[in-house]
């Protein structure tokens, strides 16, 4: 099984990338996870194993890194690599 994390950490600062922020990244790219950065936010997805472990990582270390609140959201991934339920009707 194949899962995409999709996560945000607070507090957003407009002057610099937050220490929480570069530990988040850190932790997916050390994952080994595909990582894709947005405007609110940044996703990664990776088999089952490797996310869910990233993703303890993450919140361990994004804490530990001044973070005050993080938000987290796990798809499973189908087939073509979407979450499952986007685009289907």
């Amino acid at each position: 099984m194949r899962l995409m994390v999709e996560f945000t950490t607070e507090p957003f600062e407009l002057d610099s990338f937050p220490d929480h922020a570069k530990a988040a990244r850190r932790v997916v790219d050390e994952a080994g996870l595909a990582v894709s950065v947005g405007p609110f936010g940044t996703s990664a997805e990776g088999d089952a194993e490797q996310t869910l472990a990233a993703v303890t990582r993450l919140l361990r270390e994004t804490l530990d890194a001044g973070a005050t609140r993080i938000s987290v959201q796990v798809s499973v991934l189908d087939d073509n690599q979407t979450p499952e339920g986007v685009g289907t009707q």
